[in-house]
């Protein structure tokens, strides 16, 4: 009886094993979660080529066109004038910008002036006697004879006698020895050449000045040109005349330029050839940083997109049917931002923004700004 009971209890505990067994079985299976699968939503753009044009983009620091640094090429004192020699004053064209005290020189030159004039007249009696024919003219040389002023032209002589004449008496050195004194005189003032500006000044007035210092710099304020580093393979394709856009560096500005010059050679250490813009504006000033767009060449049937798109090998991602493909694409130029392709297929569908961890065969939804565009309020 005893071994009938074990038997039937260890039956019953079996039984309950098999059942609580399956029971836990069953349970896993219903908690396995489902897996979904994921669709990322990409921005995608129809391919249509067309002309793009390329932009070589450059930069550089505005020179001013006309400039001039002032040396002196006398001695003597730095004399104060009607404005001050100092950086930032402005100047009209011919008026004077720096004045050194001439008057022993002046005086020299007044001696030098006095004794030709002395010198012709004491031929005078003889000119009368022996050459009456140059004696007129001679003597309204002297009535025109003015001290004060610049020593005017000698009479044009018109005959072998006449020259050896008035050779022979010293006239033609001493009044060649007045002109470069007289022009000597002239150095003691420096005037403007143009309208323009002192950036640099390096005297003040009541300085000693000493013939080769150099005492400042002066430049013009309408003119500027903006020199610029451009890739030798550009060389062929840029052109003098060529209309160049020009931004500050905030981008908060745009001027319009002009290539002016483009150097004939090629820097060696850069590989760079050098390119002169010309632009003229009020706000402009000696210094400022300007970056160019130069327009280098039209590429026919090609496209522009982010170079973040261009995978290695020459690919991009494409979408067909939802899927991601990819294709391969020929670059023909790189920019900091861009990238110009050719050999795209026409109203084929690509990638208009970086997809993280895309890979061909990928599915992917094109988001659709239409909807988003309705769905606004």
């Amino acid at each position: 009886m005893r071994k009938i009971i074990l038997t039937v209890l260890g039956g019953l505990l079996i039984a309950g094993a098999i059942f609580w067994a399956n029971a836990i079985v069953e349970n896993k299976k219903n908690r396995r979660p489902k897996i979904e699968k994921t669709v990322k939503t990409v921005f995608a753009e129809t391919v249509n080529n067309k002309t793009v044009r390329i932009v070589v983009p450059a930069n550089g620091n505005l020179r001013a066109k006309k400039r001039l640094e002032l040396y002196s090429e006398v001695q003597g004192v730095f004399r104060s004038g009607g404005k001050l020699f100092r950086a930032g004053q402005e100047y009209a064209a011919g008026e004077t910008v720096i004045r050194i005290d001439a008057a022993e020189y002046y005086a020299s030159v007044q001696s030098a002036k006095s004794n030709l004039y002395n010198l012709i007249t004491s031929i005078m009696p003889d000119l009368r006697l022996d050459y009456p024919e140059v004696f007129p003219k001679w003597q309204t040389y002297l009535n025109g004879f003015d001290l004060n002023s610049s020593t005017p032209v000698l009479p044009e002589m018109t005959s072998e006698k006449e020259k050896f004449f008035i050779s022979g008496r010293g006239i033609l050195t001493n009044y060649y020895n007045v002109k470069n004194q007289e022009q000597r005189l002239s150095k003691y003032n420096i005037s403007a050449p143009f309208r323009g500006i002192l950036t640099e000044t390096l005297v003040t007035e009541g300085t000693l000045i000493r013939a080769g210092q150099k005492l400042g710099e002066f430049i013009n304020m309408d003119n500027y040109e903006l020199e610029v580093a451009v890739s030798k393979k550009y060389s062929d394709l840029l052109k003098v005349g060529e209309l160049v856009n020009l931004t500050n560096l905030d981008k908060t500005k745009t001027y319009e330029g002009e290539v002016v010059r483009i150097n004939g050679s090629v820097d060696q250490a850069s590989q760079t050839i050098n390119a002169f813009i010309a632009v003229n504006d009020k706000n402009l000033k000696e210094g400022m940083y300007l970056e160019a767009n130069l327009n280098a060449k039209e590429e026919k049937n090609a496209i522009e997109i982010d170079r973040g798109l261009l995978l290695e090998n020459d690919q991009i991602f494409v979408v067909r049917d939802s899927i991601l493909d990819i294709i391969d694409v020929k670059p023909v130029y790189f920019s900091d931002k861009k990238v110009v392709l050719k050999e795209v297929p026409n109203g084929i569908t690509i990638v208009s923004k970086p997809v993280t961890g895309a890979y061909a065969g990928m599915l992917v939804k094109v988001f659709d700004t239409n909807a988003e565009k309705t769905a606004k309020p």
